[in-house]
């Protein structure tokens, strides 16, 4: 399916572009989230007539995305406690929502679908995680896990 992008998306492309897709990713992501609109003469027009809109949109995104990034760098760690067995194997696994409700208790507010875990987190000791905060601005985060302390 073709579409033309609302705003820059990793690894698709950016705001404006014309891009081919599968069609379930069109029809259940990109389109109801409002980040796309379907490849027709008159959704170019659309798009044509508030382009400037977009752009001054997707800038101000950006800075604030920039500003949060700066606050999550000055952080060098922070701590989740879970319970873990003897050799260090945790009960459960470190999710997205924990780190963000760490970086929360610090004073960061991020959605937690901005945490980017590259392997689910399954023992105790410290780990890298990726913040994409936009298309554009992307944060490491370093993870620290420890034994919960009875």
């Amino acid at each position: 399916m073709k579409i033309i992008l609302l705003e820059t998306i990793a690894g698709l492309g950016k705001a404006g572009d014309e891009v081919i897709v599968k069609p379930g990713y069109a029809r259940n992501f990109l389109l109801p989230q409002k980040k796309a609109l379907a490849a027709t003469k008159e959704n170019q027009a659309i798009y044509e007539a508030q382009k400037a809109e977009i752009a001054k949109a997707s800038k101000e995104a950006k800075k604030v995305a920039e500003v949060v990034a700066t606050s999550i760098e000055k952080i060098q760690a922070v701590l989740v406690e879970r319970q873990a067995s003897e050799v260090g194997h945790l009960y459960g696994s470190v999710k997205a929502r924990d780190i963000q409700q760490a970086l929360k208790s610090n004073g960061v507010e991020i959605e937690r679908n901005q945490v980017q875990i590259s392997e689910p987190i399954k023992e105790l000791g410290e780990f890298n995680v990726k913040i994409a905060l936009h298309a554009e601005v992307v944060s490491s985060l370093q993870v620290q896990v420890n034994r919960l302390s009875a």
